[in-house]
This record gives structure tokens, C-alpha cells and sequence, in this order.
């Protein structure tokens, strides 16, 4: 891994933190190594959460790495640096084949693209003195890796166009009242409320655990009756989901709770 991102392995859980001071601005390298990560986590079986945080107290991450892409003699090449890789902006922002969730812990202000990490996360975490903002209108582009895309889909309208038409700050209580976040915290104590999160959803059997993040983008925008019949045996278009029907946890948690014990998952 680069110098530009530490990982750390728990007992399931595996911890992603930004270490690019000052702001832990993202470019290509370090989108390619947080894909890396991501990737680790996707494919070993002995890991079901995924955490991403920021080094430092002040950023979580400022975003695009807008000296680099100023350095630019070619705009072409300049808006290449952000789109081409794999897994999209910051390794995350299009990893469609991530199925494991991933909990943002925002420690600090999470601008333009680091706003997006937050919104590519499946939780969102912050310390109390954390900011999020976009300020890419007052930069000549859209916050078009995520924001333009989530943002009006996870808050409200009005309230999503006001952040990306002003650029203004919005502070965690904030967030938490628009329901961005799930909840805040003292600085000092957000990593390890992460962790305990992130132990709680380890609680889950693993197939579960990714067939619920299989299933709910699939279904969220559909009607209600076309949504009950995609979560039915057979559908195709879901198979974590259709695996986890057909596997041996599935008849693991009705048992452990008859037998009055903690279930022991298999993942198959």
C-alpha cells in the first residue's frame, strides 16, 4: 500500500485512513490504492465491514487534488486524472461490485470529493466539529463523482441544490438533522464508535450483510410491486441475494435463536 493511505485489519473489519497531509487531497495514486483496499476487503472472506476516515484532526479529505490538476497543461488529461480509476473517483465512487458496506468516519471538513467519499459510504459517522462542503460551482466544474448524483436522492431537494448551488458549509449537526449522518460525536471519540459500529454490523451473517447492499439500490427507485417481486426466489438479477436464500445460514439463524445460542456463520 502507499504512504498516502494506512490500513489496519480488526477481527472482520478492515480500517482505511487518508494519510496525505495537510488535507488529504485525493489523486490518481491515491485513488488507485484505495480501490486496492477496497478490493482486499471485497475478496476476503475473513472481512465483512469496511471503515475509511482521515488522518489528522482537521480534514477528512479537501477532495480533488486541485494543485495537481492546475499543474495541467491539457484539460483533457486533467479531467482524465479524476475519472480513470478503477473503482471511479477516490477507488469508491462507481465501485459498483463493492458488496460489503463501508462506514465513513468524518473527522474533520469534507470538501468537494471528500463530501463524495462520505456519500459512497453506506454509513456516515462525524466528529462534532466536522463540515461538509462543495465548492466546485466556485471552481468552474460540478461535484459530479457523487454529489450531483446522491445528494438530492438522500436529503432533501432543496436543501441538496442550496449545498451544491452556494458552496456553503454544512456542520455535522446539520448533517445529522437531514439525516446525513447517523450520528456525531466527539473528535476523540470517533474512531473507536466506528469500530463499534462496525463490530455491530459484523453481527450479521455475511450473505445477509451483502445481499443488503445487493438489493437495496437495486429496488429503491422501483415501484413497490416490481420491488417485492425482484426479492423473491429465482430473480437472477440478484444472486448474493438468491445465494443467501439457498445457504446454509440461512437455516443457521432460525436455529441458533430456537436453540437459544449465537449463531456461527459460514458465509456459504
Amino acid at each position: 500500500m502507499t504512504a498516502e493511505i494506512r490500513i489496519e485489519r480488526h477481527p472482520q473489519i478492515l480500517e482505511i485512513t487518508l494519510d496525505r497531509p495537510p488535507a488529504n487531497a485525493i489523486n490518481a495514486e491515491v485513488s488507485r490504492a484505495i480501490y486496492a483496499a477496497l478490493s482486499e476487503l471485497q475478496e476476503d472472506d475473513d472481512l465483512s465491514v469496511g471503515i475509511i476516515t482521515g488522518g489528522g484532526e482537521r480534514f477528512f479529505s479537501a477532495g480533488w487534488d486541485l494543485k495537481e490538476i492546475a499543474a495541467f497543461d491539457d484539460v483533457d488529461a486533467a479531467v482524465e486524472s479524476a475519472f480513470a480509476s478503477p473503482g471511479g473517483f477516490a477507488g469508491i465512487s462507481e465501485f459498483w461490485g463493492l458488496k460489503k458496506p463501508v462506514i465513513a468516519a468524518v473527522n474533520g471538513m469534507a470538501v468537494g470529493g471528500g463530501f463524495e467519499i462520505a456519500l459512497a459510504c453506506d454509513l456516515v459517522l462525524a466528529a462534532e466539529h466536522s463540515e461538509f462542503f462543495l465548492p466546485e460551482m466556485q471552481r468552474g466544474f460540478l461535484p459530479d463523482v457523487g454529489a450531483v448524483q446522491i445528494l438530492p436522492r438522500r436529503i432533501p431537494y432543496n436543501v441538496a441544490m442550496d449545498l451544491l448551488y452556494t458552496g456553503r458549509r454544512m456542520g455535522a449537526d446539520e448533517a445529522l438533522r437531514w439525516g446525513l449522518v447517523r450520528e456525531t460525536c466527539a473528535a476523540a471519540d470517533l474512531r473507536a464508535r466506528a469500530l463499534e459500529l462496525a463490530g455491530e454490523i459484523t453481527r450479521g451473517a455475511p450473505l445477509a450483510l451483502q445481499a443488503l447492499k445487493e438489493v437495496v439500490p437495486a429496488i429503491h427507485t422501483l415501484p413497490l410491486p416490481q420491488a417485492f417481486a425482484a426479492t423473491k426466489p429465482g430473480n437472477n438479477n440478484l444472486p448474493i441475494y438468491q445465494r443467501m436464500l439457498q445457504s446454509e445460514d440461512f437455516l443457521e439463524g432460525p436455529r441458533a435463536f430456537a436453540e437459544k445460542r449465537a449463531p456461527v456463520w459460514k458465509g456459504k
